[in-house]
């Protein structure tokens, strides 16, 4: 008597519906569970859960001897988190806006980003540092600076940024998976936008791959981070005037992906580089040099960049007319297919 055989049901992967915040806290949560390692520091991070909440109830479970609070003092936080990675800690350090920074930078681009060279590869230093970043939600001055080409333009430290609950985990754990140093740059004005399925289990996004967030075919729009909501919606208005719109995610700012730039650029013949960093020295000016090199010949147009402008971000009441808009990058679009 031969027994029927049933389909046995596989177990799915359990989700979590998060915002890009609460994506980075599980983000942490994860690492912290699985790596006895990893340690989290930085100006109050523990018992304030973080001035975002990005980091809350984290000292709560794991204490306060792995998620520590620390003075104000960011080049101390790097310092000692170097001191840590060299000896077999994995340290994420937190910088509670990215523009209050500069004080560490001496420490990043003298040691973070030189160890392994400097030790001809018997020491890395595998830590992260999370920096929230960008204008957009009323801060005060020095809190909403966008200056990652200081960190692109340092060999030796990766630079990432996501834009997704999922690529902000994913990126997250793949950084502090990392030998190397990684910066990872947060947008808090997207920090709760938005929601999405995010996997409860650890999971990682590749570093030094973009992603194609939209096919099109007229023209090709890059963007990173905030901007990629605003480049979405310019996407909307430029196709109900005929117009046909390929979106890219950089979601690693250095190295950058090559390939995906070139691959559609080449499809499209047009780009327009979205940033909301100042345009001179902006990181559209190192996208426009890669197109130039990999893809000059398939160009029907100038490549169009759409950015901040060369001031301080300004004071609240005219952050908004700093920042790009997707009525900007809509006149981007315009003015290089009809070149």
């Amino acid at each position: 008597m031969e027994m029927e055989v049933k389909d046995i049901p596989q177990k799915k992967e359990t989700t979590q519906f998060l915002t890009i915040v609460q994506a980075v806290n599980d983000g942490m949560k994860t690492l912290l569970e699985t790596d006895d390692t990893v340690m989290i520091l930085g100006e109050d991070i523990g018992k304030n859960g973080g001035v975002f909440r990005a980091t809350e109830g984290l000292q709560e479970k794991f204490g306060a001897d792995r998620v520590i609070d620390t003075p104000l003092a960011e080049a101390g936080i790097i310092g000692t988190s170097v001191g840590l990675a060299v000896n077999g800690f994995k340290p994420i350090a937190e910088i509670q806006f990215l523009g209050f920074i500069y004080p560490a930078y001496e420490q990043i681009m003298t040691h973070v980003s030189r160890i392994r060279m400097r030790t001809m590869g018997h020491f890395s230093v595998p830590m992260v540092i999370r920096a929230p970043y960008g204008a957009g939600i009323r801060s005060p001055e020095i809190h909403s600076d966008s200056t990652e080409t200081l960190f692109t333009h340092m060999p030796g430290i990766k630079v990432v940024c996501p834009s997704t609950p999922y690529d902000a985990k994913g990126l997250l754990i793949a950084a502090m998976e990392d030998p190397d140093p990684v910066l990872m740059l947060e947008p808090m004005k997207s920090y709760r936008a938005k929601r999405e399925e995010v996997p409860t289990g650890k999971y990682t996004v590749e570093i030094g791959k973009g992603k194609k967030v939209k096919e099109g075919t007229d023209v090709t729009l890059i963007a990173w981070g905030a901007m990629m909501t605003v480049v979405e919606k310019a996407a909307e208005q430029a196709e109900k005037k005929g117009i046909s719109c390929e979106i890219i995610d950089l979601r690693t700012l250095y190295p950058i992906d090559r390939e995906i730039i070139a691959e559609s650029v080449q499809k499209t013949g047009r780009a327009v580089i979205v940033h909301e960093a100042q345009l001179t020295g902006g990181l559209g000016n190192d996208i426009v040099s890669i197109i130039n090199d990999t893809s000059f010949l398939y160009l029907r147009a100038p490549i169009e960049r759409v950015t901040g402008f060369d001031v301080p971000v300004p004071f609240f009441a005219l952050e908004e007319d700093f920042l790009p808009t997707p009525a900007r990058v809509v006149e981007g679009i315009e003015k290089v297919v009809h070149f």
